[in-house]
């Protein structure tokens, strides 16, 4: 579930400019991410990156993690959400050329094995865009 957030993430930031989720939840059956938006999404929008996703799952993409000291990352990536705590060396997650994003989650090794991703709802309230999404057997 936490490629599949990273492919969400990227593909986010690719079609709207608009950067990462500022907010998710990850769960086994379903999860969420928040992002600072001025509306819904249209339908066309919705299966427009779940084609994304599914095609760059299909691809199947190696999903590998790196470390950079903390110093590296600045400029590179959003620190605003890292807690205090992760230290000077922090793990990058790369899914291929697609997307590279810190994170201490879980992962696959390929994006194969992450499934059928599929956008189950949603919602716009405040300037606040949240997609639910999930994952099922294997494409």
């Amino acid at each position: 579930m936490h490629s599949a957030e990273h492919l969400l993430n990227g593909t986010m930031d690719k079609m709207f400019q608009r950067g990462r989720a500022f907010s998710a939840h990850i769960e086994k059956k379903k999860s969420k991410c928040d992002y600072r938006f001025e509306r819904d999404l249209t339908a066309q929008e919705i299966q427009t990156i779940e084609e994304i996703i599914n095609k760059q799952i299909s691809l199947d993409l190696p999903v590998k993690e790196s470390f950079i000291s903390r110093d590296e990352a600045v400029g590179r990536f959003n620190l605003s959400r890292l807690p205090d705590e992760a230290g000077e060396n922090l793990r990058v997650i790369s899914i291929g050329e697609y997307d590279n994003c810190l994170c201490s989650g879980p992962h696959v090794t390929s994006t194969k094995e992450i499934g059928t991703f599929k956008i189950i709802s949603t919602s716009f309230e405040n300037g606040v865009l949240r997609i639910r999404f999930k994952i099922s057997e294997s494409i």
